[in-house]
């Protein structure tokens, strides 16, 4: 019998013509004859059984679709889900319309123009890939007759945000100019204009009528991160039920609150990365002494001990609205108003992130807290508050620096506009504390969150802080200025009944 020549096919499980030579056709052709291979359509021979052919076809799509339709590009609702079939159809633009039905798969052929810049080959074959783009902007076409070949604008406008969302305002700016380009060529520029539309209403250059709640929190007078908000509203229902605990101030004397206001001061600089030895600190916080070295780190700590001591910030409850910017704007000026290269009082205008968390974008910062800050009367006053204040502030980070000590303060003024103990996050308690933002950040859930702030607030609570030397000795006997979670504990302090130090509980 005729032997193919080697190298021409896999095997005999799908011989495709449009890969052979025509002495390999005309062999398979006689082995057809012979009722040895079997046609799936003209030019598609296999040696399964006709129950295998959808798994078949399925398995070697890109081959089958290179071999019948050569220059095609995959386009439409196809393109948009990434290549790969809709609902059993694959749309594919072609030099002439058709429709192919294969096992198992229907191919939709649409004539239209053939590949274009920025279109790439599927597997090094004769099938491509669109551009996002004319992905983007195909996809914006009306569908005509019987076959929605569009995934439509709502669809397009909430690709276009995760866009923007991943890569930034930047990359969505590129990808509008190299559409603006591509549209003549591709005969879509109506599309086009929907899709300039669609970029100035996200990027809020233009005034446009937006289809998802996304779009529409982006294109508002104020834009908003709508997304954000919906994670707010989650903490917000969970506050106003959680039966939360609340300890009473443990300072009655201005010597306590001085000392409180220090420890509370040093420990949330250490969480940013500012660390000093507590006796270093203490001395020129305390004591008056000079500061000589790292100025700009003993500035940050300075601007903390004064808004945790002074009245009128240290009892200031955030305001709701558009109260709010004037007022967070003014605390962050005074808090940061010895680092003057990090902008004090000015919002932030280029976007910052921590680790794979990126925070809100730099224009929807107003609005995000605008709309955020409404939640506020609706939670109650107190610990409830005080949790979803700093959520809120740490999520924004709507300021180039000084952002998390900046929510643990307007947590903490909560808290003593009702009497309630503030909170000192100590350095063991750190990586907890970041943890629990990050789950409730990333993943929408506030049980970590509120378990290890009601842990780090009740262990607060428990020292007694009239003697700053017998509060900085308890505190460490507690591990509180350890680092090493694997190798310490935080303890809570001494307890009357035995005088040993005894475990936190959550």
């Amino acid at each position: 019998m005729h032997k193919l020549q080697k190298n021409t096919t896999r095997d005999d499980i799908l011989i495709l013509y449009a890969e052979l030579s025509k002495a390999d056709i005309r062999a398979v052709q006689r082995r057809l004859q012979d009722g040895n291979l079997t046609r799936i359509l003209p030019g598609i021979v296999t040696s399964r059984p006709i129950d295998e052919w959808p798994a078949l076809i399925a398995r070697e799509r890109t081959r089958v679709l290179a071999a019948l339709c050569p220059g095609a590009i995959i386009g439409y609702r196809s393109a948009f889900e990434g290549g790969v079939p809709v609902e059993g159809v694959m749309y594919l633009t072609y030099t002439y319309p058709r429709k192919v039905l294969l096992p198992g798969l229907t191919v939709q052929l649409f004539k239209g123009p053939g590949k274009a810049p920025g279109d790439a080959p599927i597997m090094g074959r004769e099938l491509y890939f669109p551009s996002l783009p004319r992905l983007l902007m195909e996809n914006l076409a009306i569908s005509r007759g019987g076959v929605r070949k569009s995934a439509g604008r709502a669809a397009v406008e909430a690709r276009l945000i995760s866009v923007c969302e991943a890569r930034g305002e930047d990359v969505l700016s590129t990808l509008r100019e190299e559409a603006r380009i591509l549209a003549p060529t591709l005969g879509l520029e109506r599309e086009f204009v929907v899709l300039d539309g669609l970029v100035g209403g996200i990027l809020g250059t233009r005034r446009n009528a937006m289809a998802t709640s996304v779009g529409k929190a982006m294109a508002a007078t104020i834009p908003y991160d709508f997304n954000r908000l919906e994670l707010f509203e989650k903490l917000a229902a969970k506050l106003r039920v959680a039966p939360l605990r609340q300890p009473a101030a443990v300072v009655k004397t201005q010597r306590a609150r001085t000392h409180f206001a220090f420890l509370e001061a040093y420990f949330s600089n250490f969480i940013e990365g500012t660390e000093f030895d507590v006796k270093e600190a203490r001395g020129f916080v305390l004591e008056g002494k000079a500061i000589v070295e790292r100025p700009k780190d003993s500035h940050d700590i300075l601007g903390v001990f004064r808004q945790a001591l002074h009245p009128g910030w240290a009892n200031q409850t955030l305001a709701t609205g558009e109260a709010v910017l004037n007022q967070l704007r003014s605390r962050h000026a005074d808090q940061m108003r010895e680092r003057p290269e990090v902008g004090p009082g000015e919002f932030k205008t280029l976007a910052n992130r921590a680790g794979n968390t990126e925070f809100v974008a730099p224009r929807l910062v107003r609005g995000t807290l605008v709309e955020g800050s409404k939640l506020l009367p609706s939670v109650p006053s107190g610990v409830a508050r005080a949790l979803m204040v700093m959520f809120l502030v740490s999520e924004l980070h709507p300021f180039a620096d000084g952002n998390g000590r900046l929510a643990r303060l307007v947590m903490n003024a909560e808290l003593s506009v009702v009497n309630s103990s503030r909170i000192i996050v100590p350095t063991l308690f750190r990586e907890e504390y970041l943890d629990c933002l990050r789950v409730l950040s990333r993943e929408g859930d506030p049980k970590p969150f509120l378990d290890a702030m009601q842990k780090i607030h009740e262990w607060t609570a428990a020292f007694d802080y009239e003697e700053l030397d017998t509060v900085i000795v308890d505190m460490t006997a507690c591990n509180a200025f350890e680092k090493s979670r694997t190798h310490f504990k935080l303890l809570s302090p001494r307890s009357r009944e035995n005088g040993t130090p005894i475990e936190t509980k959550p």
